[in-house]
């Protein structure tokens, strides 16, 4: 089975270190990004499995780079999950509009973002 491809979104460097290492250890390929505008890039071009992406980016923000994510047919489909620091909710209606597939709020455990990739990872299989 060919390895499955996640592209990690965040600005802050330790954030992209810690999710990148947990998912190289689960047996994921992962590229990284640091703002929205290059994570749309990059997804455009490597077509992963699934994002994980930050809220809060310089350039272009999570949400703006799930909007132009969600206007692209190949891209369209990619399962999304946010990371967002507190206070910084969705609200639900955005959420449904960008099909996102999670949140979760920072700080969060390794582990918690592992489960919460395979479980999306799961459902979009099942559908």
């Amino acid at each position: 089975m060919e390895n499955r491809k996640a592209l990690v979104v965040d600005d802050e460097f330790h954030i992209v270190q810690v999710v990148a290492i947990k998912l190289k250890n689960n047996g994921f390929d992962v590229v990284t990004a640091e703002n929205g505008s290059d994570g749309y890039d990059l997804a455009s071009e490597t077509l992963p499995d699934i994002i994980i992406s930050d809220y809060q980016m310089p350039i272009m923000s999570g949400v703006e780079m799930i909007e132009k994510l969600r206007q692209n047919p190949e891209t369209a489909h990619i399962p999304v999950i946010m990371l967002t620091a507190r206070g910084f909710a969705i609200e639900d209606e955005q959420k449904e509009q960008l099909r996102v597939s999670a949140c979760l709020s920072k700080p969060f455990s390794p582990r918690e973002v592992l489960a919460t990739i395979e479980d999306v990872l799961k459902q979009d299989a099942a559908v």
